[in-house]
């Protein structure tokens, strides 16, 4: 049996197997790696994730994440049941499980938390080998999945001699930008790799325009103010993502994967706010131009070792690292056009970390598979921000120098059994323990520490009913948590720009507890020939020490602190059909209809009705897709329709939001024209629905209202896939 050290010395070989010719590289049947590689081979026999495991989970395969020509994996992930996207439509946003964001969602990258400030939207859909999506929570990852989980992960499967480019082109709003993505895979002897690279280079061009209102206790209208905001800038990444397997012998393998990550934006936004009538505003006009960049490095090494009798040991160890800096130059003008305050702003921020883990899987008595482990992480921050403002002509400048450092510590042990009772009834019971520890200091701030724990009961049930072999109902009841995060316990304050009650200070909060909370799930599941699927799903989630931020009048300024306050409840139901129509009409077209629809509800014990909902939760969300395929031509095409409403949602006793519906529909075409190339065209956002946003404070002086209207445009792209 191979030594870890010898393992860990494989890493460095990634740059020589990168280099190696095709055609020096041998294909060995015998030495073929035993790893994520052989889900691939599962797949095409009668094996189904989806159908077959007892603890759920719903498996999106690389060939359907690739189907809608998508440009952000946002975009792939708002047509699946049950997730929906926030923030502008076509713009990417936060995901969603349940309608659920603010932490509730957990999304992994590989089975762990992505790097600090990481965003899917920086992750092109041709990276992605699968994602996986759990509605119930399961040992083996963390337990931060009060919503359910999302994890991505990335290109694994190592074909021989592959070499695929895939040139892109895009406009947006009038904006051009490109896309190119290159696939490398060999074998050599015991080594296989692969290397994928994505660079990006998009033109961005936004605008939105608003009203801001003032009423008093009477209800009359005593301000009004017409805001525009306009926005333009440069959008550049650069992603890679190398794997190295190294087969050491019948029972081990060695893999090294890397994810490295660069991107850098630099624009400028304008302000202007014209005064209709009443009190004029601190700013008339304000500017920024800003250059924000990033650079993010994650590497790990993993040794998996078969032993007798089926048994499997997987110990895996990484190291992070993220920089991200921020230079900010912000203008504001009085009514005259005269600066009232420059603010000049230099920003970082510094991540860096070690992971570790291992597993321990076997079968034991008849019918039973135990699985053990642990994993622990810890992370170290450096944050500074230097700020430099300057005042109307005469008034002294001020500076100010904060510097932050914050420590997270994590450990996790658990245990988990799958149970085959009968062929007809199968269980898994899980139990999660798992610890945080974090600790910051500032320069002008006391230390802070946070300490918390929990544990994690889990079970999951799947019964195949009698009688049938298409239908099975499926149960969870687990335990969950949502831990704050380290920006949220930092009592450091970050000045809004304009102070008002809808756009606050923002504060943190060291006395936050985690959220916990106790989830039940049940599915009923009708498997349909060809492949296909009805399903209907409920939820209900009980969570304890509720976080919501609180808004308040501090010293004459408005500041906004994350608090526990309180219960809450949430439930809902999830339908799904996919199906083939020749399935049910051997003369029918060959379409697929994929259809789903999501009714969320949830209420806050500390807020009163109505719309006391968890913050953000989207109410209602249905998709419509039809997938075409030529028999006669060498054509696919395809169309899928979204849905989301939005409503109000109060926050508080004095804040409600408001979010308009959200409609959007995407086409795509695909043309073969040999096995060697492919064209892909898509219309995203084709609807380009304008997207609407309010707020509004009440109190015993009146009633202040922003409400925001955001055109949102059509997205082109072509892609051409040449296999070399």
């Amino acid at each position: 049996m191979p030594s870890i050290p010898r393992a860990l010395l494989l890493s460095p070989l990634i740059p020589a197997l990168l280099a190696m010719p095709a055609s020096a590289q041998q294909a060995d049947s015998a030495t073929t790696p035993v790893d994520a590689v052989q889900q691939v081979e599962i797949k095409a026999g009668a094996y189904d994730a989806r159908r077959d495991d007892t603890a759920t989970k719903i498996v999106i395969a690389h060939e359907e994440i690739l189907q809608h020509g998508d440009a952000t994996l946002g975009d792939v992930l708002k047509r699946l049941p049950g997730i929906t996207v926030g923030g502008v439509q076509g713009r990417g946003g936060e995901i969603r499980m349940r309608g659920l964001g603010n932490g509730y969602t957990q999304i992994l990258l590989n089975g762990e938390p992505g790097p600090p400030g990481f965003s899917l939207d920086t992750l092109a859909p041709d990276l992605v080998e699968r994602i996986e999506i759990m509605r119930s929570a399961t040992a083996e990852y963390s337990t931060q999945a009060i919503a359910g989980t999302i994890n991505i992960v990335l290109k694994r499967a190592i074909v021989t001699a592959e070499r695929v480019v895939k040139p892109s082109l895009r406009m947006d709003d009038g904006q051009p930008g490109t896309n190119i993505n290159v696939q490398l895979s060999d074998r050599a002897g015991i080594y296989s790799y692969s290397l994928n690279g994505t660079v990006q280079y998009n033109k961005q061009q936004r605008a939105d325009s608003g009203v801001t209102t003032i009423t008093d206790r009477a209800g009359v209208e005593t301000t009004r103010r017409d805001v525009a905001n306009a926005s333009h800038g440069l959008y550049q990444a650069l992603t890679l993502v190398p794997r190295v397997n190294a087969n050491l012998g019948p029972n081990d393998i060695v893999t090294s994967q890397s994810f490295l990550n660069a991107v850098r934006y630099s624009g400028r936004w304008d302000q202007r706010t014209a005064t209709r009538f009443g009190a004029l505003p601190d700013y008339a006009a304000a500017g920024e131009d800003v250059v924000d960049t990033t650079a993010a490095a994650r590497t790990d090494v993993s040794w998996a070792h078969k032993m007798a009798d089926g048994a499997r040991l997987e110990i895996k160890a990484g190291v992070n690292y993220t920089d991200r800096r921020n230079d900010l130059d912000a203008r504001n003008l009085d009514v005259r056009g005269r600066l009232a305050l420059g603010r000049i702003v230099a920003a970082s921020a510094i991540d860096k970390g070690v992971t570790a883990s291992g597993k321990f899987t076997a079968p034991t008595f008849e019918g039973h598979v135990l699985t053990s482990g642990w994993d622990g992480a810890w992370s170290e921050r450096g944050e500074s921000r230097r700020e430099h403002d300057r005042f109307a002509p005469g008034a002294p400048a001020s500076q100010l120098d904060q510097a932050y450092a914050a420590t997270v510590a994590r450990i996790a042990l658990f245990a988990q059994d799958e149970w085959a009772i009968s062929p007809a009834l199968s269980c898994y019971l899980g139990l999660r323990w798992e610890g945080i520890r974090t600790r910051s200091a500032g320069r002008d701030d006391a230390p802070v520490e946070n300490t918390s724990s929990v544990w994690s009961p889990l079970f999951q049930a799947l019964y195949k009913l009698p009688g049938s072999k298409q239908d099975q109902v499926r149960l969870g009841l687990t335990r969950t948590y949502k831990a704050p995060g380290v920006a949220s316990l930092i009592p450091r304050r970050i000045n809004a720009n304009n102070n008002t009650a809808t756009t606050p200070d923002i504060q943190g909060n060291p006395a936050l507890k985690p959220e916990l909370a106790w989830s039940l799930d049940l599915a009923l599941e009708h498997t349909l020939a060809g492949g296909g699927l009805l399903s209907a799903s409920s939820y209900l989630r009980r969570i304890r020490d509720n976080t919501r931020n609180n808004t308040f009048l501090v010293d004459g300024a408005w500041v906004s602190m994350p608090v526990n306050t309180g219960a809450a409840q949430a439930h809902g139901v999830e339908l799904e059909a996919k199906l083939a129509l020749r399935s049910w009409y051997d003369s029918a077209p060959a379409i697929d209809v994929r259809a789903n629809l999501a009714r969320n509800w949830s209420t806050l014990d500390s807020v009163p009705g109505p719309h006391n909902r968890l913050v953000g939760q989207t109410p209602f969300s249905a998709n419509l897709g039809l997938d075409y395929k030529s028999a006669a031509l060498p054509l696919s095409l395809g169309a899928s329709y979204s849905f989301q409403n939005g409503g109000p949602v109060r926050f508080s006793e004095n804040e409600t939001d408001y979010a308009g519906a959200k409609r959007v529909l995407d086409l795509y075409a695909l043309v073969k024209f040999d096995a060697m190339s492919q064209l892909r065209l898509s219309m995203a956002n084709a609807l380009h629905q304008n997207n609407l946003a309010a707020t509004r404070w009440v109190d015993a002086s009146g009633t202040l209202s922003d409400t925001t209207v955001t055109p949102t445009s059509i997205l082109f792209r072509a892609v051409w896939e040449m296999k070399l």
